[in-house]
């Protein structure tokens, strides 16, 4: 029976790709089997996709999305046949990565290779955050990966941070096919994994990943494990593909019409397209009785107010800490005093930085380190930081990470998934221009705003001071099913404004009767621009945008009611800035790297300087 649920989820995957003609029958032939007596371990409850106690099931290889679909069809989650046969076609809920929020039953978006393992230790992160106050939250994380994700640098970084914190509810299974895009996977990768692992404080178990009886014992031994579990199933790419088993050939192409044909034959199945026999849809289908009586014990025995109030992100009773004008201080000490106000209220925020908590400000006050409290350590990690913060939002935690904004380079493909996923979380990117000065051009970012600001259904705030700071935060909570990025500074700024709301992005910080001139800024830049004002000769206004993104969002009418149409229109921004032709005449901006030396001194060597700007305007 095993053999005859194994073979299905074969056919079933061949026959999507076929149909499409576009995807990767590979994988899933290779892991049909595992897959098989997977389903005997697992806890999912189709009838209830969002189940806390459910088991977290992770494909890291997400071009292996017709396997994905056809388990979750074959458990009962809400894909149907029709939605198989619909997979990769515009519209359809069976697109070729999967997509958190798009398919019922998808746990992440995995699609860039490696992401998915990350996602899963951040799972497994939150799962032992959780469990720390919620001891009946007791559920287990899988995550299937191949060669690829082991070879992309992310893994390193996760499975580093996984082996730290022994995270024994971790099993990840490693599809080990010998097979790359380009051939055997020795052309390019010939590492010891097993050897890797254990020194990443893994235990490693290897089987053949065709073995009903060994795919079984290894996950008993994965449940009940005290550490990280690796299981290297040694696979077949193709497994049953009659001529094409084993060749890289089945790894992104269709079979072919008569090699399925063939191969079902061999099998012993007929040719009809997406067959599923009633004994083997039988046994797949107990996945919603288990999934169903599981969440009833689980409401039964565990204080599900107590977990729920916990999830419960009640905003509007943060206490936020005042600022007096005058007062100077960077914005990034802002922040830190703005993240303690909000841990207050919100239970499940949890966040820490990339070894930065001292220049990041992000240390959470009388508050106990994780896995026991919310300071999380994530080491010098950005990439695997990222990808767990998207981990941690899609748990359902409200998560925030934090490192220098020339180093949201590192972590850009994580947050790009977070935009696109949609999840609520938090990235906080401090020595925020060449201001940083002493270190240099390597740690002075340039183009990253402009990079953060691209990415569509993501907010970036960079506020001119304390108290719009604040103004941004409120903001920021309020926003749904996007990311913020908040860009911040290390030097001083004295707080000036006195705004309330920057819901609209930007506003008229100062307005002069019939204004010539309309300066646009942004940061540190606003108190520069009131500088300028304060020079001219002419009417000036100074128009404040701490979120670019959020006033472009605003209508026509708006946007005229703050940058005047018939001013003249000048941004400044430290930094390459160029988005601003939107709405400037002129920019004053970076257009070359930055340079070492004072702060100040160097703010000033690029032009940003009160006196130089006026005389050129």
């Amino acid at each position: 029976m095993r053999k005859k649920m194994a073979d299905t989820i074969r056919f079933l995957a061949a026959d999507m790709v076929q149909e499409a003609n576009s995807g990767h029958p590979g994988a899933p032939l290779g892991l049909a089997d595992i897959m098989t007596v997977l389903s005997e371990h697992i806890t999912l409850n189709p009838k209830n996709p969002n189940f806390i106690n459910r088991d977290r099931i992770v494909f890291s290889g997400g071009h292996a999305s017709s396997l994905v679909y056809s388990m979750l069809h074959l458990w009962g989650f809400n894909v149907s046949l029709e939605d198989l046969k619909k997979f990769r076609q515009l519209g359809s809920i069976t697109p070729g990565h999967p997509e958190f929020g798009h398919t019922a039953g998808v746990e992440v978006t995995t699609g860039p290779l490696g992401q998915g393992i990350a996602n899963a230790v951040g799972f497994a992160m939150a799962k032992k955050f959780l469990s720390n106050k919620f001891p009946e939250i007791n559920h287990k994380v899988y995550c299937l990966c191949g060669d690829g994700d082991l070879e992309e640098g992310i893994s390193y970084e996760a499975c580093s941070l996984a082996g730290k914190h022994q995270l024994n509810d971790l099993v990840i299974i490693y599809d080990d096919n010998s097979i790359s895009i380009e051939g055997n996977v020795k052309i390019a990768f010939n590492e010891d994994v097993k050897k890797r692992f254990e020194a990443q404080g893994f235990n490693v178990l290897q089987i053949n990943g065709h073995n009903f009886d060994e795919i079984d014992s290894a996950l008993k031994i994965a449940k009940n494990a005290t550490k990280p579990t690796l299981i290297m199933a040694k696979t077949i790419i193709a497994r049953g593909a009659v001529g094409l088993e084993g060749s890289h050939k089945t790894h992104g192409a269709p079979l072919g019409e008569n090699v399925i044909a063939e191969s079902k034959k061999a099998a012993g199945f007929s040719e009809e397209k997406f067959q599923i026999d009633e004994d083997v849809l039988a046994r797949f289908r107990c996945m919603i009785e288990k999934g169903d009586l599981a969440e009833a014990e689980f409401n039964k025995n565990a204080n599900v107010s107590e977990i729920e109030a916990f999830f419960k992100k009640e905003y509007s009773k943060i206490e936020f800490p005042k600022f007096e004008k005058g007062e100077k201080l960077a914005t990034r000490a802002s922040n830190g005093k703005i993240l303690n106000a909000i841990a207050s209220s919100v239970p499940s925020f949890i966040g820490g930085s990339a070894d930065l908590a001292p220049s990041n400000n992000t240390h959470l006050n009388d508050e106990e380190d994780f896995p026991v409290g919310r300071n999380m350590h994530f080491g010098i990690r950005e990439h695997a930081m990222g990808a767990i913060n998207n981990a941690f939002a899609a748990y359902g935690l409200a998560p925030y990470v934090a490192t220098f904004l020339i180093f949201s380079d590192y972590l850009k493909p994580a947050y790009r998934i977070a935009a696109l996923s949609g999840h609520k979380n938090y990235w906080i990117f401090t020595h925020d221009t060449i201001f940083v000065g002493e270190d240099g051009p390597t740690h002075q970012p340039i183009e990253q705003l402009a990079t953060l600001r691209s990415i569509p259904n993501s907010y970036t705030f960079r506020p001119a001071d304390a108290n719009e700071n604040v103004a941004c935060w409120r903001t920021a909570l309020k926003l749904e099913n996007a990311p913020c990025a908040f860009a911040l500074t290390r030097q001083g700024i004295e707080v000036f404004t006195e705004c309330e709301n920057v819901d609209k992005g930007g506003y008229l910080l100062s307005e002069d009767e019939n204004a010539e001139i309309t300066l646009i800024a942004t940061g540190s830049e606003v108190s520069l621009a009131m500088e300028v004002k304060k020079l001219l000769n002419k009417p000036c206004n100074v128009v404040s945008v701490p979120c670019f993104e959020l006033f472009d969002e605003q209508d026509k009418e708006y946007k005229n009611s703050i940058i005047k149409p018939n001013t003249k229109k000048i941004a400044i921004e430290a930094a390459t800035a160029y988005e601003w032709y939107k709405y400037a005449d002129k920019i004053i901006n970076m257009n070359t790297f930055g340079a070492s030396g004072k702060g100040g001194d160097v703010y000033k060597h690029f032009g940003f300087d009160a006196a130089k700007i006026a005389n050129e305007i």
